[in-house]
């Protein structure tokens, strides 16, 4: 039983001090000091056992100081393993008194807590040890409950009362209770912001309990990783950002953050619908296209074809004619009245200089009509070989398109052909009828 006993003892000391490497929790040592009181009433005493349990006064041996030390280590799900060592002198056996005999004492213990993290801890501890009474000594094995009475997280108070069956006649059975500080200590704190490293998702940048340790720089109650405006206090629904003008357009991202606007136009005002943010409108108030910048498209001349489209904006036409006029046959009989009063030197292309005036009044009529082209014509009497009345009317149809283009008229508008005397309007047999069929005419490309 000896032998049993020490080997006990030397088992639960073992278990104790290499558990140091187990599971790391926070704050997983916890050393407690204090007085501690020893207690040899008859503990199979069964009948007195409740009165007679907590006579301090007649049974309980007690050094008024620090006079137990135990340290344990948490090893997870609400067990830890320590160790505890404890001094004392007897000089009450039961209801004997003695002489002031030495006690000392040295405990493994396996405490279970039932709570964790609460101000009332209550726990059970079993164990062994070897205690020594006036130099002669026993192995012992241990039970007994106790609380911790938790003031800080780290600081509280323990108080324990604990059964110690020795394995010894020679030693009697006793009681030890205790009284004392517990201290906890042991979890590292890197950035100091009360989150445990092991617990803590930012443990290098102080931060906040329910963002796990990590930071809210912006006090906006969104961490600064799921934050898309870490120092701007915004909202949820804006991913963190802030949106001043409150159109759902986060101010990052808003060209036009103090007023409200679309989001199709980066958070700015479209006054008039038209697709246009208000600051980029030069008509704000007034609905157009952005290839005007936002403003209508004019119609200066009234015709119903906008500028923009209208090859003649300053003149009333058609749209039909791109916004031009169009050549009506009161225009083309004008133009041909004064075509044919166009006097060329005898016998050859060149235009006589009285022709001049109703040249202008041709180039003024075809200016008018700036789409429409036309063909100058060229005919002449019978007078002559055909072949040289011909080529006479097609000299002169090019030279009247020549003046034309040199006073302004656009080439590509006119073309020139020559019939020489196939087209007569008149009888060749007669002065003035000839005089008729010497003639030009201009007239409208259909």
């Amino acid at each position: 039983m000896k032998h049993l006993s020490k080997l006990l003892v030397v088992a639960l000391l073992f278990v104790g001090f290499n558990n140091v490497q187990a599971q790391d929790e926070n704050n997983p040592w916890q050393v407690s000091f204090g007085a501690n009181a020893i207690d040899v009433f008859p503990t199979e005493d069964v009948s007195s056992f409740g009165n007679e349990f907590f006579n301090a006064t007649d049974h309980w041996n007690i050094l008024p100081s620090i006079s137990y030390v135990g340290v344990s280590k948490y090893v997870g799900s609400g067990f830890s393993i320590g160790a505890r060592g404890s001094l004392n002198r007897i000089d009450k056996l039961g209801d004997v008194s003695v002489d002031d005999l030495s006690h000392y004492a040295v405990d493994g213990t396996i405490k279970y807590n039932f709570l964790q993290n609460t101000v009332v801890d209550p726990f059970i501890e079993i164990g062994g040890g070897y205690t020594w009474i006036d130099e002669v000594g026993a192995g012992t094995v241990n039970g007994g409950i106790g609380l911790n009475f938790w003031f800080t997280e780290n600081i509280g108070l323990t108080l324990q009362s604990s059964y110690k069956h020795a394995f010894e006649d020679y030693l009697a059975k006793h009681f030890q209770h205790m009284a004392g500080l517990a201290i906890k200590f042991g979890g590292t704190d890197t950035d100091g912001d009360g989150v445990y490293d092991k617990d803590d998702a930012c443990p290098e940048v102080a931060g906040l309990e329910m963002f796990n340790g990590c930071p809210d720089a912006d006090g906006d109650g969104i961490e600064d990783s799921k934050d898309a405006c870490p120092n701007e206090a915004g909202s949820k629904e804006m991913n963190g950002c802030p949106d001043a003008d409150g159109d759902g357009v986060a101010d990052k991202d808003d060209a036009c953050p103090n007023d409200a606007g679309l989001a199709a136009l980066a958070g700015c005002p479209d006054a008039d619908g038209d697709g246009v943010a208000d600051k980029d409108d030069a008509c704000p108030n007034e609905a157009g296209p952005s290839a005007n910048k936002g403003c209508p498209w004019p119609d200066t001349d009234g015709d119903g074809v906008l500028d923009k489209d209208d090859t003649c904006p300053d003149v009333a036409g058609t749209v039909a004619n791109q916004g031009c006029p169009e050549v009506t046959e009161e225009v083309q009989k004008q133009l041909n009245e004064y075509a044919r009063t166009i006097l060329f030197d005898t016998g050859k292309s060149s235009i006589k200089a009285e022709s001049t005036s109703v040249m202008v009044d041709i180039i003024t009529i075809l200016k008018e009509y700036p789409n429409s082209k036309f063909t100058v014509e060229g005919h002449t009497d019978s007078v002559g070989s055909s072949s040289l009345n011909q080529k006479l009317s097609e000299s002169r149809a090019l030279s009247v398109k020549t003046f034309l283009v040199e006073k302004g008229i656009e080439e590509f508008r006119l073309s020139a052909i020559g019939y020489g005397e196939d087209k007569p309007i008149a009888s060749n047999s007669t002065r003035s009828g000839r005089a008729q069929n010497r003639r030009v005419e201009i007239n409208l490309v259909k």
